[in-house]
């Protein structure tokens, strides 16, 4: 990646960054508009996120509902320290994990569940879709999370460790070979 890519990239981050804290400090203040406005720009990563640790397409959008009920009644709660993503996956993951408890359920998805939802979500661009379809069909339940964090959610290593409860090294581990995983499989494919 090119220095001026690079650039961009962190300009595209810090922007998101701060349009997200922007729209939960307008939430706290029951800004119905915002909370809208927030759910057209973080709703798909936090589907594929609760998705990767669900493995049930029905669970997965009663979490995406939880976590923006959560959101409403936490935002006047919320402290901004740049990472608003992280505390929105931290919210996403313990919701899910509780659903997990709840329901007892383990289950391996079916490509037939979540393959209508990904065509049909026009906030997920091609390249997420593919990411998402990959990483349910060849990854464990654990590099599914990590990558899906990373590509999709756009979080850091460092925050991904953090809201797993990983060490870094077992994330940037675990992240390198999801991936090396996924460009074998791509790789095959062609």
């Amino acid at each position: 990646m090119k220095g001026s890519e690079v650039a961009q990239r962190k300009l595209n981050t810090w922007q998101e960054t701060n349009r997200i804290d922007d729209y939960l400090a307008r939430i706290a203040k029951n800004d119905r508009k915002a909370l809208s406005e927030l759910y057209q720009m973080i709703s798909a990563p936090i589907y594929s996120f609760a998705l990767s640790i669900l493995k049930n397409t029905h669970d997965a959008e009663d979490v995406l509902q939880d976590v923006f009920i959560a959101i409403v009644s936490s935002a006047s709660n919320y402290q901004t320290y740049k990472k608003p993503m992280a505390w929105v996956m931290t919210i996403t993951r313990n919701l899910s994990l509780m659903k997990i408890r709840d329901s007892k359920k383990d289950s391996d998805i079916a490509q037939d569940d979540w393959e209508p939802y990904l065509a049909s979500n026009e906030n997920m661009t091609s390249q997420d879709r593919l990411i998402i379809q990959e990483c349910l069909q060849n990854l464990s339940n654990e590099e599914r999370q990590i990558v899906v964090l990373h590509a999709v959610a756009g979080l850091k290593h460092r925050e991904i460790a953090k809201s797993l409860s990983l060490p870094l090294p077992t994330v940037l581990s675990k992240y390198c070979r999801a991936m090396k995983k996924l460009k074998n499989h791509l790789m095959e494919e062609e």
